[in-house]
């Protein structure tokens, strides 16, 4: 399924909360911005009032140690962006520019889902301007003791199957597929939250990490019991969030993918080198644009964005 015209935000938004991470509290600004913009992020905040524009592609990527940064560490860096690009793919955001002035994005519930919120709010304008993709035209595969993540051909949109297998029975071993579009991403992703292990906060806090989770904004596990009052959101909320991972880390392809992606016991360092592995074969994808309108009318009217939310830009 492919749409015709690239999309941005109708108006800008805000939100604010602190760095899952850091703990450092940032607020963001989500900008409406031109056709072929892709995502940026405007970095404010530096030292002597300086700011840097860092944009969301694969080549920027400097870390992948339990999140993703773009970014150079010795110049102007943006952590934990995944949940917020997640948000923008699943919903078909194509040109957006987000303000922060901190280093590492809000974590809010761990999830995607006050993003989407946000982005539900305001709502999304067409472009006049065709929406490009970049098809994958054979496979590509990146593997690391056992694990694996791979890129397949596929005919149209991004379709996922993600798999994961812990030893703690809690977890044990989930799969799920899905054909992403705007509802599946809303009812079977967005609201699925990070989660860690008890035993690993001493370690992660004194690594720098971690210092801002809490019940509030991960899934906490102490053995085989889920700590938060709540519960779980999904009954796989585990894989279904890794999946959400996956859709933030692969928008970093800077245009929508139309390929079958497939991982096991994967995460954001395989996300990220299963795109470095397909840029760095030019015969294995090709940059295409949307058909044309009429033909993809049909197509247009099941892609899953409420109609109420978009309008034409001018």
């Amino acid at each position: 399924m492919t749409v015709a015209k690239q999309t941005t935000l109708r108006e800008r938004v805000t939100l604010a909360g602190a760095g899952v991470h850091s703990n450092a509290p940032v607020s963001i600004v989500i900008q409406p911005a031109p056709i072929n913009t892709g995502i940026v992020f405007l970095r404010t905040g530096l030292a002597g009032g300086g700011e840097r524009i860092i944009e969301a592609r694969w080549d920027k990527v400097s870390m992948t140690e339990l999140c993703t940064v773009i970014g150079r560490k010795d110049d102007a860096t943006v952590a934990t962006i995944e949940h917020l690009l997640a948000a923008f793919s699943g919903l078909g955001v194509d040109n957006a520019t987000v303000e922060i002035d901190g280093p590492e994005t809000p974590i809010m519930d761990g999830s995607s889902a006050a993003f989407v919120e946000a982005i539900d709010q305001v709502g999304l304008v067409r472009q006049a301007a065709a929406r490009r993709y970049i098809k994958v035209l054979k496979p590509v595969r990146v593997e690391h003791g056992g694990a694996f993540s791979e890129l397949r051909p596929a005919t149209s949109g991004l379709s996922l199957d993600v798999e994961i297998d812990f030893a703690a029975g809690v977890i044990g071993r989930q799969q799920k597929r899905v054909d992403l579009t705007p509802d599946v991403f809303r009812r079977e992703l967005s609201r699925a939250r990070t989660f860690g292990f008890l035993r690993d906060v001493e370690r992660l806090t004194k690594a720098g990490f971690a210092l801002g989770a809490s019940l509030e904004n991960t899934v906490a596990l102490d053995g085989e019991r889920v700590l938060n009052p709540e519960g779980l959101r999904y009954p796989d909320e585990f894989v279904r969030h890794k999946m959400l991972d996956a859709v933030g880390d692969l928008a970093l392809a800077g245009l929508p993918l139309i390929a079958r992606y497939k991982s096991f016991r994967g995460g954001h360092k395989m996300n990220v080198s299963v795109l470095e592995a397909l840029f760095a074969d030019r015969s294995a994808f090709a940059v295409i644009d949307a058909q044309p309108r009429r033909e993809a009318a049909r197509a247009e009217a099941g892609f899953g964005l409420r109609p109420a939310m978009y309008s034409e830009a001018n």
